[in-house]
């Protein structure tokens, strides 16, 4: 584990930061001020060392079938921010729709809730959650739950949880942008390059054969020789 002062994040220009307590949940605290009417680019992060937990507030300009992909650029800003900060061997790969995987074991997840839950409806606003543990949980023992991992155990004892917010943010500026500019089709190859269940079976949301994503991100599943779409849409807090 890193040792000595551990400073708070700092924020690239168009984002900024904003602490919460270490027993609040940044998501519902991101939630509740963007209906309230927060400006966009806001930060919420906890006050952890065992855990990377933060939520992003932005302000879509398309319909939520549309934006909701972003959520897979800000996926892409965490492996490259994990693969500049960590160690050369790790590996980060991605499961559909918004979970990651560290050396081959679950290591985190995002989360999305949009003010509307129609497809074709403009969000005032769409909140992308990030959840990564660093340490094992207290009375969990090495090995008890083996598809599951934290990033103290596969080597990253050096980093700490601001460096990754801090780094996140930057990477998660320039993936947003891309998106802004191409669309999903901007970062489709990019995150199927990482998700390395494509092509295979998988059990969840349902039974088949993942055989690739649609161009809004959704998930394509063969199943009995038909093939059926599971849209990130659905796929939504509250969705």
């Amino acid at each position: 584990m890193s040792s000595g002062v551990i400073t708070d994040p700092t924020f690239p220009p168009l984002l900024r930061g904003e602490k919460v307590g270490a027993t609040i949940n940044p998501f519902q605290k991101a939630v509740a001020a963007s209906v309230m009417g927060t400006e966009p680019g806001v930060i919420y992060f906890a006050e952890r060392e065992d855990m990377l937990h933060l939520a992003l507030v932005l302000a879509p300009e398309t319909p939520l079938s549309e934006c909701v992909g972003v959520c897979h650029a800000a996926m892409l800003a965490l492996a490259d921010s994990l693969g500049a900060l960590g160690p050369p061997e790790l590996a980060i790969h991605f499961s559909w729709p918004f979970g990651l995987k560290v050396n081959g074991a679950h290591c985190g997840v995002l989360t999305c809730q949009a003010s509307t839950t129609d497809p074709a409806d403009i969000p005032n606003w769409l909140v992308i959650g990030v959840e990564v543990p660093f340490m094992r949980p207290a009375g969990l023992e090495p090995g008890e739950n083996p598809e599951s991992t934290w990033l103290y155990e596969e080597g990253c004892i050096e980093l700490t949880v601001p460096q990754v917010i801090e780094s996140w943010s930057r990477h998660a500026l320039i993936w947003l942008r891309t998106f802004e500019d191409g669309g999903y089709a901007g970062i489709q190859s990019h995150w199927r390059a990482k998700c390395d269940s494509i092509g295979q079976e998988i059990e969840a949301p349902a039974s088949g054969i993942f055989v690739g994503t649609t161009e809004t991100g959704g998930l394509l599943l063969r199943h009995n020789g038909l093939t059926d779409i599971y849209e990130l849409t659905g796929q939504l807090v509250n969705a």
